[in-house]
């Protein structure tokens, strides 16, 4: 299926023909896809690629999710050696992020769900006194503005966390990965109406406890 809905009567690139020759593949697709299928035929330098490009964002949202930076690498580490393993069988019928991302929420929600109390003190002591401090201090010029901002930030991280962990990786990929509603379905195993009360209720969740801060 053309991913952009437009049929164009241009040859293709001799890669995709080559494809084409062995499995049915969309006749337009992703630079991500296009990597993904070349590390599909072989091609180990594609994987790098797509490595170098996504692992930043994988662990910065499994870091959302599982609130420890040394959970969130290994985790990372595990979505791309499932990644790896699962190219021999790997289609274009999605976009890469999204089958990226579904494997990354996967691995993040079971280890939620193992119950790991130690997680949360470190999202409130680790980032917001480290992280966030550089980011006030770039660009503020008061020490009340960085008080205020670093509060503000804490608290937000805290109600995140207190949600439910599939609204809560639904706000993460919605707000912070801005992914659309069909591709955080996909993440998730659910339907799009189904995707939208998540956020919902998380959202209504989030404005009542932190009205306090309008």
């Amino acid at each position: 299926m053309d991913q952009d809905g437009i049929h164009t009567p241009t040859a293709q690139p001799s890669w995709d023909t080559r494809v084409k020759d062995n499995r049915t593949e969309p006749a337009s697709l992703e630079k991500d896809a296009e990597l993904m299928l070349r590390v599909r035929d072989g091609d180990q330098a594609s994987f790098g690629l797509l490595l170098d490009k996504h692992r930043g964002p994988v662990i910065h949202f499994l870091y959302r999710m599982v609130q420890r930076q040394a959970v969130a690498e290994e985790l990372a580490q595990e979505t791309f050696l499932r990644v790896y393993k699962s190219r021999g069988t790997y289609e274009a019928s999605a976009k890469f992020t999204t089958w990226l991302f579904r494997i990354a929420a996967h691995l993040g929600l079971n280890w939620i769900r193992d119950g790991r109390p130690e997680s949360r003190q470190e999202s409130l002591d680790g980032e917001s006194a480290e992280g966030t401090t550089r980011q006030v201090a770039d660009r503020t010029p008061s020490v009340e503005q960085q008080l205020v901002y670093r509060v503000k930030l804490r608290e937000v991280r805290r109600a995140i966390e207190c949600l439910p962990s599939k609204q809560r990786a639904a706000v993460l990929m919605h707000k912070y990965e801005e992914m659309e509603y069909s591709e955080i379905a996909n993440v998730l195993s659910c339907s799009e109406s189904a995707v939208k009360s998540l956020l919902f209720r998380a959202y209504e969740h989030l404005r009542s406890r932190l009205a306090y801060m309008e």
